[in-house]
C-alpha cells in the first residue's frame, strides 16, 4: 500500500515537472529580457546595441544552454512516464486496484497486422480495466488424454504470469475430467478455482453438424458456452488447448472494457489465406468477413450474447450454410465467421499479437517486431512444434520452457487477495502444525502428509477388462533410472499394467519422448502411466504403489516391482489360478516365488524345469537369500521345487513376498519412504486382516540386476536414517495393536524374537 502511494507521488511530481519547469524557465527568460521596464531584444542581430554588454551576452547564452538541458530532461521524463502509464497503478474503487496498458484494436488492418498500437495515455480520472483481486474467468474445451497434457502447459503459462485469482471452466469428457480433477486437487494452487462441465452431455447440442476437423465433435462445443456456463457469468476468455501465454492474462481480460455498442466477441483476424478461398483449385471455404477470424482466443460477453439470442443466431446460420457447404472444415470457427459475416457489428477485432497463429503459410510474422510484442502463441497447425516459421525455434523454446517448468513453483500465494477456504489445504496445514519440527525424524514424518502433484494416464489408455471377472493388472512403480525395464516387462506380461512414475516435469517430457519413440510401448494401449511429480528429499515408494493400485480397472492385481520380469505366460496362469482358488470369495494372497540373477544378460527360463536347472547351476538364486533371507524364506523354496499344487504358508517376521490380491486390499502405509519396511508393513497388515498366503507352484518372477538405488545408499551410510526407520517401524506396530487388538500382539513378539 505504501509503495503504491509513493509511486503515485512520484508520478504526480514528474507530471508537475513537465508542466511547470518549461513555463518557469521561459518566464524567467522573458523577465530577464526587460531592463528599466523596457524590453531588450535577445536577437544576435541587435548585439551592436549600446545596452547589450558582454556580460549580458554570456548570461543569455548560459540561459539558452539551460533551456536546452531542461527540454532534454523533459523529453526523457515524457518517455519514462509513457512507460509508467502502461504499467503503473491507478485509482479505481479503492486503493488496491491495478491497471494495465491496453493496445487498441481498430479497423486499421495494417496496424493490427504489425501489432503496433499505442497504449492508452490514461488521465488521472480514467477507470482502470482490472482490479487487483478481480477474478478472471477462462473456459477451455478439453477431451482425451493428449488434450489433457496440452492443457497443463497452457495453464502453466497462465499461472506463471498471472497476478489475479483465476477461475477455470473446463468443458471436459470423462477422461479429461478424471485426469484434470486429480491434477488440480493435488496441485493445490492458491487463488485458482476449477469447475467441470460434462462435454458428453453437450454432444447432442452439436452432433447434428458434420465436421471434418481433427478436433471432432468437441471442436464445436465453444458454440454452446452461453448455454453451458453459469447464467450469472457475464464474461469469459475462451482458449484452445494449444495456446501459450507470454504475458499476464489480465491484460487480455481488460480488453473487455473497450467493447462498444453491440460488440460481444473479441477475436483476432485469421492469419492464413484460408477464408480467401485461393489455396487450391475449387477451394470453397465458409463465408467470412475478409480474411475471417481465428477462434483459438475468444473474448465472450456472455450476458449480451444471451440477450441477443446467440443460440438461435448461430443455429440458423449453421443450418442455412450447411445446405450448401455440407460440413464444417474448421469446426466452430467456420460457424463463428459465418455469423460475423452477416453481423459484423458483433466483433471487436483484437490486435493480432493476442493470437499469433503458428501454422504453415500464415502472416504471423507481421504480428510482432520484437519478442516483447508477443502476447499469445497459438500452435494451431496439426504439425504443432514442427510448423514452418522464421522464428519457430524461439517459439518452440518458449513452449518447452513451460512444458518442463516445475509446476510446484507455481503454488504461490497472491498477497492481498483473500483465498477461498480449501478443506484439503486446511487439513494439511493442521496435520503439519501438529508435528514437532525439533524431532530428528521430522522430515520422515512430514513426507507422509506431502501432497504430490499427480497426472493420471499421461499417455493414451484403452482397455476393457475381460468379461469373466478374472482379469489381473500388474502394478509397479519406478523412477527415471528404471525406464529401460518397461519394454522388457511389456514383452513378458501381455495383460494390463498400472505404473506410477516418480519424475520431475522435465523428466516427464523425457519419458514421453522415450515412450513415443518405442514401438513396443506405443503398440500397448493397456498400460496406464501415472506421473507423480517429485517433491521433497525422499522417494515416496508407498504413495506411488497406492496411486498405481487405485487406478486399475480389473478385479485383481499383481503387486510387483519394476526390477522383476514375470515368467512368460504368467498373466494367463494367474487368471486361471484366480478361478481355481476362488479368490473372488476368499481372502487370499497368492504368492509368486521370487528369484534373482546377477547377470545383466540372461537367457530367461521358459519353464519351471529350466529355472530349477539354472538354480542348481548357480545362474539363478532365490531372491535376496545372501542379503535378506527372512524376506522370502517363508515361501519355502524347498517345497516349491517339487510342488504341483498350491500350498499355504504362515506369516513370519519380515516376510515380504510379491502377491496377487483383490483390488479391495488395504493400501500401503505412507509413513515408510525410501528404503526399508515398505512391503513388510503391507504384508503384515494383510495377515492382520486374516488373508491366507498361498504359494503358486508353477509361477515365478526374476529380479534383474541394477545399480543400488539412492535410498538404499542413504540407509547404509546414514545412521540417523536407520534410527528413524526403526522408530517408524515401532510406531506402526503399536498402531497395528491398537487397530487390530489382541491378535496383533504377535507382531511385537515376533519382532522381539527376530
Amino acid at each position: 500500500m505504501l509503495g503504491i502511494c509513493r509511486g503515485r507521488r512520484k508520478f504526480l511530481a514528474a507530471s508537475l515537472t513537465i508542466l511547470f519547469v518549461p513555463a518557469i524557465t521561459w518566464i524567467y527568460l522573458f523577465a530577464g529580457s526587460f531592463e528599466d521596464g523596457k524590453p531588450v531584444s535577445l536577437s544576435p542581430l541587435e548585439s551592436h546595441s549600446p545596452r547589450y554588454t558582454a556580460s549580458s551576452q554570456r548570461e543569455r547564452e548560459s540561459l539558452e544552454v539551460r533551456v536546452r538541458e531542461v527540454e532534454e530532461e523533459n523529453r526523457v521524463l515524457r518517455k519514462q512516464l509513457s512507460l509508467a502509464q502502461g504499467r503503473g497503478p491507478a485509482h479505481r474503487r479503492g486503493n488496491h486496484s491495478r491497471t494495465y496498458s491496453m493496445e487498441e484494436g481498430t479497423g486499421d488492418s495494417e496496424s493490427l497486422r504489425a501489432g503496433i498500437v499505442a497504449g492508452n495515455s490514461s488521465e488521472c480520472g480514467q477507470q482502470p480495466a482490472v482490479e487487483k483481486c478481480e477474478t478472471i474467468h477462462v473456459a477451455i474445451v478439453c477431451a482425451g488424454y493428449n488434450a489433457s497434457r496440452d492443457v497443463v502447459t497452457l495453464v502453466k503459462s497462465v499461472l506463471f504470469h498471472r497476478r489475479n485469482p483465476l477461475h477455470f471452466h473446463l468443458i471436459a469428457d470423462a477422461i479429461a475430467k478424471q485426469i484434470l480433477a486429480t491434477l488440480f486437487q493435488t496441485w493445490m494452487v492458491p487463488a485458482v478455482r476449477i469447475d467441470f462441465y460434462d462435454a458428453d452431455e453437450l454432444k447432442s447440442e452439436v452432433s447434428w453438424i458434420p465436421n471434418k476437423h481433427y478436433s471432432g465433435i468437441y471442436g464445436l462445443m465453444k458454440l454452446v458456452l452461453t448455454k453451458t456456463l453459469p447464467s450469472n457469468l457475464e464474461r469469459v476468455i475462451v482458449l484452445d488447448t494449444d495456446i501459450t501465454f507470454a504475458t499476464d492474462i489480465a491484460e487480455l481480460w481488460a480488453v473487455f472494457h473497450k467493447f462498444k455498442g453491440q460488440q460481444v466477441l473479441g477475436l483476432v483476424e485469421n492469419q492464413s489465406d484460408w477464408y480467401l478461398g485461393n489455396l487450391w483449385k475449387n477451394h470453397r471455404p465458409w463465408p467470412a468477413l475478409g480474411r475471417g477470424y481465428n477462434t483459438g482466443v475468444i473474448l465472450l460477453l456472455l450476458d449480451k450474447l444471451r440477450k441477443m439470442k446467440w443460440e438461435q443466431m448461430w443455429r440458423l446460420t449453421a443450418e442455412r450454410e450447411l445446405m450448401s457447404m455440407l460440413s464444417t472444415s474448421l469446426a466452430d470457427q467456420d460457424i463463428f465467421n459465418a455469423v460475423i459475416k452477416q453481423n459484423p457489428f458483433l466483433v471487436y477485432q483484437l490486435p493480432c499479437f493476442w493470437n499469433v497463429q503458428l501454422s504453415d503459410h500464415t502472416r504471423s510474422e507481421q504480428c510482432y517486431r520484437d519478442v516483447s510484442d508477443l502476447k499469445v502463441i497459438h500452435w494451431n497447425s496439426p504439425k504443432k512444434l514442427r510448423v514452418k516459421n522464421k522464428h519457430v525455434e524461439f517459439f518452440r523454446n518458449l513452449y518447452l520452457t513451460f512444458l518442463e517448468y516445475d509446476g510446484n513453483l507455481l503454488r504461490r500465494e497472491l498477497f492481498g487477495c483473500p483465498s477461498e477456504a480449501d478443506v484439503n489445504s486446511e487439513n494439511l496445514q493442521k496435520q503439519l502444525s501438529e508435528l514437532d519440527e525439533d524431532d530428528l525424524c521430522y522430515e520422515f514424518r512430514r513426507e507422509r502428509f506431502t501432497v504430490h502433484r499427480t497426472h493420471l494416464y499421461f499417455l493414451h489408455y484403452e482397455y476393457e477388462p475381460a468379461s469373466d471377472n478374472t482379469d489381473v493388472t500388474l502394478v509397479a512403480q519406478l523412477s527415471m533410472d528404471r525406464l529401460q525395464m518397461l519394454e522388457a516387462i511389456c514383452k513378458h506380461w501381455e495383460g494390463p499394467i498400472s505404473l506410477a512414475l516418480y519424475l520431475s516435469d522435465a523428466e516427464a517430457q523425457q519419458f514421453l519422448r522415450y515412450a513415443q519413440g518405442s514401438e513396443v510401448l506405443m503398440s500397448r494401449h493397456n498400460v496406464g502411466y501415472h506421473i507423480v511429480y517429485k517433491e521433497g528429499q525422499f522417494y515416496p515408494v508407498n504413495l506411488l504403489r497406492n496411486v498405481a493400485m487405485k487406478h486399475i480397472s480389473t478385479p485383481y492385481m499383481f503387486l510387483s516391482d519394476i526390477d522383476f520380469l514375470p515368467m512368460y505366460g504368467l498373466y494367463e496362469y494367474l487368471r486361471k489360478s484366480v478361478i481355481q482358488l476362488d479368490l473372488a470369495n476368499t481372502k487370499k494372497a497368492l504368492i509368486v516365488p521370487a528369484f534373482e540373477t546377477l547377470r545383466y544378460r540372461l537367457s530367461f527360463p521358459k519353464s519351471k524345469a529350466e529355472l530349477l536347472s539354472m538354480l542348481d547351476m548357480g545362474t539363478l538364486f532365490t531372491f535376496r537369500y545372501h542379503v535378506w533371507t527372512k524376506g522370502h524364506a517363508p515361501t519355502n523354496f524347498a517345497k516349491w521345487r517339487t510342488a504341483t499344487t498350491p500350498y499355504r504358508v504362515e506369516w513370519e517376521a519380515d516376510f515380504e513376498p510379491y502377491v496377487v490380491v483383490r483390488k479391495d486390499c488395504p493400501e500401503y502405509d505412507r509413513r515408510f519412504v525410501g528404503f526399508g519396511w515398505n512391503k513388510v508393513a503391507h504384508i503384515m497388515e494383510l495377515d492382520a486382516q486374516e488373508y491366507e498366503f498361498t504359494v503358486l507352484p508353477n509361477a515365478y518372477m526374476i529380479h534383474m540386476p541394477h545399480a543400488p538405488s539412492f535410498d538404499i545408499t542413504k540407509f547404509r551410510s546414514n545412521k540417523q536414517y536407520r534410527i528413524c526407520l526403526k522408530t517408524l517401524k515401532e510406531e506402526f506396530q503399536q498402531d497395528m495393536s491398537r487397530h487390530y487388538g489382541f491378535a496383533a500382539l504377535k507382531y511385537l513378539t515376533a519382532e522381539n524374537n527376530s
